[in-house]
């Protein structure tokens, strides 16, 4: 099991073939979905990808802080302009990333599943591995942000519980055959086969999101989301300028 290997966006440009209009590594920055935001008003290209090495102001939903200590995660953001989905389908985003996440773990030797709508939990006692946030803004055209934050070395004695006291946990904790961190980041963005339609080709994330929608997460979805709540999820149409978040 590897431990080396900073976040090196080279690597990861020739890891991904291109699929990517721009890769950039940062060593510390307070949210990569607020860098993103700023980026996408300044007209940045569908498909741009920032990555830091630590996070100083890293929420999720709710407004809720999320812990980005230096070399142990991977905090990532994708900016998508998703022109040909119907804003009702955005819903979706945090389901298919959060399988994706889910898979990346599996695919390590570790037991984790989706907690509905956006938690990655790992271990026999489910433990919070992942997060993801992913939010809308809308305007004259769609631009979503989706932001994943995935610890993968172990976190150290300081991070808080998070919401209902649910403890904190790592990959390399929960046994996982890799923990370089530059290898890992490259898996939830790559091609797979999983998100491809019956007899249809490997899709990478962004292919996969625009093909997301309501009652399209098909049996993977059902296999590996828990604690769904009752009921639809609704998306709701922001006010031009303003955000929504699932």
């Amino acid at each position: 099991m590897s431990e080396t290997g900073a976040l090196d966006a080279e690597r990861l440009s020739a890891a991904l073939s291109g699929r990517y209009a721009a890769i950039q590594v940062v060593a510390s920055t307070g949210s990569t979905n607020a860098d993103l935001r700023e980026a996408a008003a300044k007209g940045a290209e569908d498909r741009t990808v920032l990555i830091a090495e630590e996070q100083t102001a890293g929420v999720g939903r709710r407004a809720r802080q999320w812990s980005s200590p230096k070399g142990s995660g991977l905090y990532v953001s994708v900016l998508l302009r998703p022109r040909e989905v119907p804003f009702a389908n955005l819903g979706s985003l945090s389901v298919v990333a959060g399988l994706a996440v889910r898979e990346v773990a599996a695919n390590l030797g570790v037991d984790a599943v989706l907690k509905w709508p956006n938690d990655v939990l790992a271990g026999p006692g489910r433990a919070k591995c992942a997060g993801i946030l992913a939010e809308a803004v809308a305007g004259g055209d769609t631009t979503v942000i989706l932001g994943i934050g995935l610890n993968v070395l172990p976190l150290g004695e300081n991070v808080p519980a998070g919401p209902g006291g649910l403890p904190a946990t790592s990959l390399a904790e929960q046994g996982a055959t890799e923990t370089d961190r530059a290898e890992i980041a490259a898996r939830p963005l790559a091609p797979r086969r999983r998100f491809a339609g019956r007899g249809g080709p490997a899709r990478g994330l962004p292919e996969a999101l625009r093909h997301a929608g309501p009652g399209r997460r098909g049996p993977a979805a059902r296999r590996f989301v828990a604690d769904r709540p009752r009921g639809r999820h609704r998306s709701r149409r922001s006010a031009p300028g303003r955000r929504s978040r699932w």
